[in-house]
This record gives C-alpha cells, structure tokens and sequence, in this order.
C-alpha cells in the first residue's frame, strides 16, 4: 500500500488527501472563465467550495489554459489580491495561483499561505527568491513553457516518460533550492495537460507513486483536463466530452491519485472529489487496522 504524503511545515495533516478548489478570477479560463471575475462573487464562491468540502482554495489572476497570453501585471494583482485578502480574513486557507514574484509577495501579504507557480519558479527568475523570503510552501510544477507554446512541447524521449518528467523537474527543485527555497517548504505537481499529449497525461496517472523518490508531496490536477475529455468523447461524433460534464471523470482520477499517495487533489467542482478521497482515506485506514490485526494473531500463534 502507497504511504501517505505529509504536508509541508506550516499547513493542515488532514489525515488523508487534501482537496485544493479552484477559484479563477479570470475572464478566460477554460472551463469557468468569467464565472468569478468580481470579486464579491469570486469570494462567495470561495467560501461555496469550503462549504462543500475543499481544504484550501487556489486563488487565479491568469489564465493558463492552452494559447492563453499573458495579463499585465497590474491586472492580475487588481483580480487576486482583494480576494485573497477577503477569503483569508474569514479564515480560508488560500493558495495563489501566479507565475510572477511579486504578485505571490503580495498574496502573502494578504494572508495566502501557499504560492503555486505552474512555472515552478522558471517565468520568473525572481519568484524562487521571493518564495523563500516568504517561507510559505511553494508548489513547484513539471513545465516547458508558456501557454501559447506548450502544445508544441510535447515530444519527449522513447524511454521511460514518468522517469523524464521526473528527472526535469528535479532540476527544477535544485534550482528553486539553489535560490534560497527550503526543501522543506516544496509540493511537486506532475503538470498534467502542460506539454503533454493525451498519452503521456495516462502515463503520469498510472504512475503517481513513482513521484515518492523526490520526498516531497505531491500535488495532482487533474480536473477538467483534455484527457479526460477525449476519453469520454460521443461515441457518435468523436467530440469530446464538453468541459463541465467532465468533473464524474475528475473525482475517479481524484480518488486514484489519492490511493497512489497524492498530499492534495486540484478540482474545479469539489463535493464529489471531497467524498472521494474521504471514502479512499476510510478504505485505507480499515486496510491497515486489518493487517496489523492479522499481524497480531499470526504472532500469537508463532
């Protein structure tokens, strides 16, 4: 049975697998975009995804689905920061969601105890440093480039994949350390959908315990993605599956990167994904009551 990841210093043991609800506050995201742009509905919609189950709520100011382009710094800081600080205040714990170093300074200012950078620390240079200063937990995520390009950074080697992508990001990590970035402080994230084709999405997922080497916890994202709705596609059409009729899909690959030892699952809609790993952390904890109690008896009779 896969051990179950711990958290970072400063953070909750849940005692199971954590669920981080997404919260975008952007005109463009792929599946919610403009959903959560004002920030008094991106609040009540964080306080909604509490409500029902997520453990902390990831806090977006830019989109970073396939071909998004970049906003300007000032924007992204106007969309986040005023939720943050309002989520924070009624006493959610907040994760940013930015690839800029002062934009996560900022979100820590204004109470977000997580800095989640899907660039893991490389669109900008300045962002391990920051991260550091800060000491809050730094998700550092499997990337190779920026939205308008990823989708042509996806040819990888003929050998073992899982191996690759965990080979490029422990140089991402001994970057990030090298900067300054306690070890201690990191979460790893495997970037499904970033630079990976369909395929390689499946390998990553089949292979999530493999992550344990790295001794670091790991962070899944799985909600939504390409993947999943090519898998579910008409069967008429080919078409695949639209993106909000993909989150039944979402809580299975939730509940399978918990059983491989995820620290936290990323999901748009979080009810089922909660419940999910709730009964995964139950069946787990029964497993090892019953193997311990097997244990026992078989010393007994020794």
């Amino acid at each position: 049975m896969t051990t179950r990841a711990y958290p970072p210093p400063g953070l909750p043991d849940w005692g199971r697998c954590g669920v981080m609800g997404i919260l975008n506050v952007t005109p463009d995201s792929f599946s919610d975009g403009g959903h959560w742009l004002d920030a008094g509905l991106a609040v009540e919609r964080g306080l909604a995804l509490v409500a029902e189950g997520a453990d902390l709520v990831d806090v977006g100011g830019e989109s970073t689905r396939p071909g998004a382009r970049r906003v300007p710094e000032a924007e992204e800081l106007d969309r986040v920061i005023p939720v943050i600080r309002e989520l924070a205040r009624q006493g959610v714990l907040v994760s940013v969601d930015t690839m800029r170093a002062s934009v996560a300074e900022a979100a820590v200012q204004a109470g977000a105890r997580i800095v989640n950078d899907v660039s893991g620390g490389q669109a900008d240079p300045a962002m391990a440093k920051a991260v550091a200063r800060t000491g809050v937990p730094f998700v550092v995520m499997h990337w190779r480039g920026q939205s308008t390009e990823m989708d042509r950074l996806t040819e990888y080697g003929d050998g073992d994949l899982v191996a690759e992508v965990l080979g490029e990001v422990e140089r991402q990590l001994d970057a990030a350390v090298a900067a300054g970035v306690d070890p201690a402080q990191i979460i790893v994230d495997p970037g499904l959908g970033f630079a990976k084709t369909r395929e390689h999405d499946w390998a990553l997922l089949a292979e999530l315990d493999a992550w344990s080497v790295l001794g670091r916890p790991l962070l899944v994202g799985p909600s939504r993605k390409r993947f999943l709705g090519e898998l579910l596609a008409d069967p008429a059409t080919g078409e695949p599956r639209p993106a909000r009729a993909r989150d039944d899909a979402t809580a299975a690959s939730a509940v399978l990167a918990a059983a491989q030892g995820a620290w936290a699952v990323r999901v748009h809609e979080v009810r089922a994904s909660a419940d999910a790993v709730r009964v995964e952390a139950e069946l787990r904890a029964r497993r090892l009551a019953a193997g311990q109690l097997r244990s026992g008896r078989s010393g007994e009779r020794g």
